[in-house]
This record gives structure tokens, sequence and C-alpha cells, in this order.
């Protein structure tokens, strides 16, 4: 195996598929932590809930993008993003307490495309921050 990690082609193939299926559980794991169904109402044309999950998506993948390029192995690539993904969680749930006066979640379910616009500022901006934390380490 570690001989076919060697071509670059392969590498990037191993590097991709293993952050798409990160992905994949870490959005299973945002379902979890927010109240309401995320492709159900973005099915439904709910664009603060497609906001904050982009957000999210871009968040996680753009961490993935610093942990590709500062770790050799796909073990270390995997165990930096996992990292960073928890980082961009925290984030998340210290933006809901933050904001003691409304609450974050409900007000994405009620389509409140402004808070939708912070959430996916956030993440966003939090996954340079991770992503910087990352290329130092």
């Amino acid at each position: 195996m570690d001989v076919l990690l060697e071509y670059t082609w392969v590498m990037v193939i191993a590097q991709y598929s293993v952050s798409i299926l990160a992905l994949i559980v870490f959005m299973v794991i945002f379902e979890w932590v927010t109240p309401y169904k995320n492709w159900e109402a973005i099915s439904e044309g709910n664009l603060a809930v497609a906001l904050a999950t982009g957000g999210k998506i871009f968040g996680v993948t753009n961490i993935f993008k610093f942990s590709i390029e500062n770790n050799d192995s796909l073990l270390q690539m995997l165990m930096w993003g996992s990292f960073g993904f928890i980082l961009l969680v925290v984030g998340y749930l210290i933006f809901e307490f933050l904001t003691p006066f409304f609450n974050v979640d409900e007000q994405i379910a009620n389509d409140n495309r402004a808070i939708g616009l912070l959430a996916f500022i956030l993440s966003v901006g939090l996954s340079f921050v991770i992503g910087a934390g990352i290329t130092n380490s």
C-alpha cells in the first residue's frame, strides 16, 4: 500500500476519498447536533438552513485542505481534520451560547436568513483560524 501512495495521483485519490467520507460522517454529526433536519429543510426551500449547512460544508472541507497541505500520511490528515471538525462544532456551540436572547438553531429552522448568513460566515471564518492552527502544528 505504501508503494502505491508514492504515486501522486494515488495519494490525491486517497486524500479526496478520505475527505469525502469524513465530510459525510461529519455532516451526519451536524445533523444530530441541530434540532432541524438539514436536507429536509433545504428541500423545502429554507435558505437559512442552506446557508448554515453550506458554511459547515465549506468549513469542514477547508479544514481538510489545510490538513492535506500539512500532513504526509492519510492517518495524520484524518486526525488533524477530525480535530479541526471538533473545534468547528465547539465554535458553533459557543455561537449558540453567546446569543442568549435568541436560539440560533430555532431562528435558522424558521428561515431567519440573517442568522443563517452569520452561521455561514462563522463556519467559514473559523475554518481559516483552525486551518492556521493546523499549519503551525
